[in-house]
């Protein structure tokens, strides 16, 4: 569904950077259109490992800070079972100030920040 390609993260005590390449695609269900980007399987990885902590309840969204060009948003990360990859919504007025569409690549910088 979505190819994606890592760069090298940087973490510190409070949180971890994570730059990636990935492939902005469309997801349809019912009445809504939603776009997301699937993060790099090796970055999803070292989230789990690094900045996801002990087991959350519910479905283990993560709050994030998304930056695309030079739009920077705050949002959250949710895991896909069936992608084994974390994914990251994008909405409509970033799409548009970054002149995203369905199938392009972009370079996206993550910051997840830990509670401490």
């Amino acid at each position: 569904m979505a190819r994606a390609r890592a760069a090298a993260s940087r973490s510190t005590a409070v949180e971890s950077e994570y730059p990636f390449r990935a492939k902005l695609w469309r997801w349809q269900g019912g009445k809504a259109s939603w776009y997301f980007f699937t993060l790099p399987a090796r970055v999803s990885l070292e989230i789990r490992l690094v900045d996801a902590g002990p087991r959350r309840v519910g479905f283990g969204a993560l709050r994030v800070e998304a930056t695309v060009g030079r739009t920077t948003w705050k949002t959250s990360i949710f895991p896909s079972t069936k992608l084994d990859s974390y994914l990251l919504p994008v909405k409509v007025a970033v799409r548009r100030a970054e002149g995203l569409a369905d199938g392009r690549m972009a370079a996206v910088r993550l910051v997840v920040r830990r509670a401490g």
